[in-house]
């Protein structure tokens, strides 16, 4: 193996299949290859690597500070490494899912990600209705910003721009929410990176990478990563016993439950379901916690 000390450095800015485009500090990218049959490399990922002809070999993988990923019965999809932030679009219409919501909000508790909740088309109809059911999460330290990034744009900017500036923000959210539009909106030049990648990878435009990075300025301070809409987010990652550690509004009530091993579901004296009752954790928080422990209570070995 070479040492590590002769070999450059990169950050892996997309990924398909075997295939990893690095850009280097300097801005040039290059199509790389992980050495070994396997790879799990994600977006973001920092390496090292060295030229071998026109194209490069991964030698070296540096330690991650985080890795948001999904985990179902089958299989483990990662979407990135090394966040500083996680963006979760919604919106009313259509109405968004608050158990994808609060799944996504669970992973990236767990991987130690701050995270954010952007509330889009709030100049419809739906945004009071998608509002209030944002309610406990704006009380239990989410962030929440509300935007119209296609009725007004200007305003959308000049609220998102501060909150990315010199971050690394993952944007997640299921079709319909408005990612591509907050993506244009923020990266003019985003049709030109993705040709760039594309052109890397030797892909063509019938071929689209998983998750795309966004450089937001020219000093290279601040990134978009854009990752597919998804339908499952499984959290088989989680042990059910963790699973209320991971919900904020829970974690106060935690301690006093007369039983150190309560599950929060019938067990006497439980300080959860006395919050519950007090309306501190609401009755859709409460079912999305219980329909996760049963999940994560059924896993197959």
């Amino acid at each position: 193996m070479t040492a590590t000390v002769e070999l450059d450095t990169g950050l892996v800015v997309a990924a398909h299949g075997r295939h990893v485009v690095v850009e280097t500090p300097e801005g040039r990218r290059v199509l790389c290859h992980p050495r070994g049959k396997k790879s799990d490399l994600v977006v973001g990922d920092r390496v090292r690597w060295m030229l071998t002809g026109d194209e490069g070999v991964i030698e070296h993988l540096e330690p991650r500070r985080n890795l948001l990923f999904r985990q179902d019965e089958w299989r483990t999809k990662s979407f990135a490494a090394n966040l500083d932030l996680l963006l979760v679009l919604v919106a009313g219409e259509p109405m968004f899912s608050e158990s994808q919501l609060t799944r996504a909000l669970i992973a990236a508790e767990q991987a130690g990600i701050p995270t954010c909740i952007g509330l889009n088309k709030i100049d419809l109809p739906a945004a009071a209705s998608a509002r209030e059911r944002l309610v406990p999460y704006g009380k239990m330290g989410v962030e929440v910003v509300e935007l119209a990034l296609k009725a007004d744009p200007v305003t959308a900017r000049a609220t998102l721009l501060p909150l990315l500036a010199n971050k690394t923000t993952l944007v997640l959210g299921p079709s319909g929410m408005g990612k591509s539009t907050l993506i244009n909106l923020l990266v003019p030049q985003a049709a030109a990176q993705v040709g760039e990648i594309s052109m890397a990878l030797m892909a063509g435009r019938h071929t689209t990478t998983t998750t795309t990075w966004y450089w937001l300025d020219a000093a290279r301070q601040g990134a978009l990563i854009d990752s597919p809409g998804f339908q499952e987010f499984g959290l088989r990652q989680i042990e059910p016993p963790q699973l209320a550690t991971l919900m904020p509004d829970f974690v106060a009530a935690l301690g006093q439950c007369r039983f150190h091993n309560c599950s929060h579901r019938h067990e006497p004296g439980c300080g959860v379901r006395d919050a519950l009752a007090r309306g501190e954790i609401t009755a859709s928080r409460y079912r999305i916690y219980g329909e996760l422990f049963d999940e994560l209570s059924t896993k197959r070995y």
